[in-house]
């Protein structure tokens, strides 16, 4: 009852200006992260109402740019309007649990065939790589397929990232929440979000 979110929810995708261009007049989608170290697993990845984050991220990738991923000039974001639909909600103890059963299976199936299971990397304080947390949220929605069950729409879980946001916090400074979309039906709109320091005064 409780798994599929009635509301929408905006997200926020930091690219390059150019895909950014390309996706608001409409002859390109942002396409889908296939990293094995994907924080969520495959999908589109948003910053849940947080286009400054999202700016920032595509900032950092300007400056620290990936051997294999996308090359960002001009750091760009795109806007979107998502429907969650039927949503891996990791707010919600219900869907926590379920992720504890697919790395129950997925630990299982490793020592099977005698490989071991991939590690989550540390770069600096904050878990950056996240192999196993991607091999365990793909296993589990390969599982749901292959038993006939619903497959999720969308992935949604909160991060805390970065240091403390001052001394003795317990809020880091780059603390969000992340959306990752599988079903790309469930992207409604995109659009070019508005900077407010750039509207005129009412």
């Amino acid at each position: 009852m409780y798994s599929v979110l009635p509301s929408y929810a905006l997200g926020f995708h930091g690219c390059d200006a150019a895909v950014a261009e390309r996706v608001f007049a409409g002859s390109a989608h942002l396409k889908r992260s296939k990293n094995n170290f994907d924080w969520l697993g495959e999908g589109i990845y948003f910053w849940e109402n947080s286009p400054a984050r999202a700016l920032q991220f595509a900032r950092e990738l300007k400056a620290r740019p990936r051997k294999a991923g996308p090359r960002i000039r001009t750091p760009a974001v795109v806007g979107a309007v998502i429907e969650l639909g039927y949503c891996l909600n990791l707010l919600d103890a219900e869907f926590l649990e379920l992720l504890s059963e697919s790395y129950d299976d997925l630990r299982a199936f490793h020592e099977r065939i005698g490989v071991p299971l991939p590690n989550n990397k540390r770069i600096g304080d904050d878990l950056l790589l996240r192999p196993l947390d991607c091999a365990v949220i793909n296993a589990l929605h390969e599982t749901r397929v292959l038993l006939g069950l619903r497959p999720f729409d969308t992935v949604r879980a909160a991060f805390a990232e970065g240091g403390p946001v001052y001394p003795g916090s317990g809020v880091s400074a780059k603390h969000h929440i992340q959306i990752c979309v599988r079903r790309r039906s469930c992207i409604k709109g995109y659009f070019r979000p508005i900077d407010e320091a750039d509207l005129p005064a009412e």
